[in-house]
């Protein structure tokens, strides 16, 4: 079979530094924060994080009221963020619902706070008299993909994947291989989240939540550090539009930059410690399928939450991987983890370092962990030109994911 080459022309963010890419970009660049108090948390009994990264407010009118009924937040922000991709990479209606063009995106769950409020109204009295008929649509796992294709009206595929904090490179990569394969010409493609005291909740129970920083949120977050202390929670959406690369030098487009490997792979040997081994595996098939070689790769934008073992793992794989020349670095300093969006909004991210011969280092990042320190961390604003960028996201489950993304010259 002949595969299509798959590149990126549209691109779209909702995220704790702002409702735009050029937000996002801007927020990066200046070493800002994402992190603030949550005020909502201080009456959640035996939770410990007080602070998580919070979308600022957005638009929600922007979406028609019939197509909103059915939208929690995570569904809005992805709705935001798809507009943004659209009008970037210029697709008119009839390109956009002739069903050529299909849809990847996911979130973590359906929306937490839809649930919550489901139980509120249905247990004290056991009763379901007092639910609105729109809820369910709210709970769904595929609330995202469901109501993004009913707004935007696509007609072609539609994929809902769901795998925590790889959903967004994930979406991205099955994405690019509808297109490659020559399912579909175009593709939005992402992850969205929306925050919830349960998503905080859930990392403090498993002992991987920050804790140490709540009088200084901007400092919470401390990928590869030797005082990180676990994960920030975040949210938001990254939605990017994927084509043929036929099909957009046919009708002009400007191309941002190419995928050119992907691989997905589970490691089973643990629910929740992410094994070095696998990882390693991982971006070595998506270096194969891209045809290039470790020395190819000129910049690694890291998974890298802040959890002790889950950044030892990812520095000793890319170290045994592609030793200590690229530079490496984690957004989620600023971002926080924005859950099912990061692989998305990251990615999103390392277009423009890739547009703009700029790699953002890690923020928080002061004094590298010894068992981090055989990579090369990127402490500094660094300028230089990046041909070759590798993209990683693991999840709870072993879910593992790598991109890689070339810059077309």
């Amino acid at each position: 079979m002949h595969l299509q080459r798959v590149v990126i022309t549209g691109m779209g963010a909702v995220s704790p530094l702002g409702n735009r890419v050029e937000d996002l970009w801007k927020g990066l660049l200046a070493g800002n924060s994402g992190i603030t108090r949550m005020e909502e948390l201080d009456a959640i009994k035996g939770l410990r994080p007080r602070i998580a990264g919070r979308v600022k407010e957005v638009n929600a009118k922007a979406i028609p009221r019939k197509a909103r009924r059915t939208m929690s937040n995570l569904s809005i922000f992805a709705s935001l963020a798809a507009l943004e991709a659209i009008e970037q990479a210029g697709i008119d209606q009839d390109t956009l619902t002739g069903g050529r063009t299909g849809l990847s995106v996911g979130s973590t769950t359906g929306s937490s706070q839809a649930l919550e409020q489901f139980f509120k109204l249905y247990l004290p009295e056991n009763s379901l008299e007092a639910i609105r008929s729109t809820e369910f649509f709210k709970i769904m796992n595929h609330s995202a993909a469901a109501n993004l294709a009913q707004f935007l009206g696509i007609s072609g595929r539609v994929i809902a994947a769901s795998a925590a904090c790889s959903t967004g490179c994930q979406n991205i990569g099955l994405a690019a291989e509808a297109i490659a394969t020559g399912r579909q010409d175009l593709m939005l493609c992402g992850g969205t989240d929306e925050l919830h005291p349960l998503t905080v909740g859930t990392f403090d129970i498993i002992e991987a939540a920050s804790i140490a920083e709540i009088e200084d949120p901007a400092s919470a977050s401390r990928p590869f550090d030797a005082k990180r202390d676990g994960i920030v929670c975040s949210e938001g959406a990254g939605i990017l539009l994927l084509e043929s690369y036929e099909h957009a030098t046919a009708r002009g487009a400007e191309i941002l930059a190419e995928i050119s490997g992907f691989s997905s792979l589970c490691d089973s040997s643990n629910m929740a410690s992410p094994s070095a081994q696998a990882i390693n595996l991982c971006m070595a098939e998506a270096l194969k399928e891209a045809g290039i070689n470790a020395k190819d790769i000129d910049y690694v934008n890291a998974h890298a939450t802040g959890t002790l073992q889950g950044d030892a793992s990812e520095a000793q794989a890319i170290a045994e991987l592609l030793g200590d020349t690229a530079p490496v670095s984690s957004l989620k300093g600023h971002l926080g983890h924005t859950m099912a969006a990061s692989g998305a909004i990251e990615t999103i991210a390392t277009v423009r370092m890739m547009q703009e011969n700029t790699i953002i280092p890690t923020a928080n990042l002061n004094i590298p962990a010894e068992e981090c320190s055989a990579i090369n961390n990127t402490l500094h604003l660094l300028e230089r030109p990046i041909t070759y960028a590798l993209k990683n996201n693991f999840a709870l489950g072993g879910i593992n994911t790598s991109l890689v993304l070339r810059r077309i010259q």
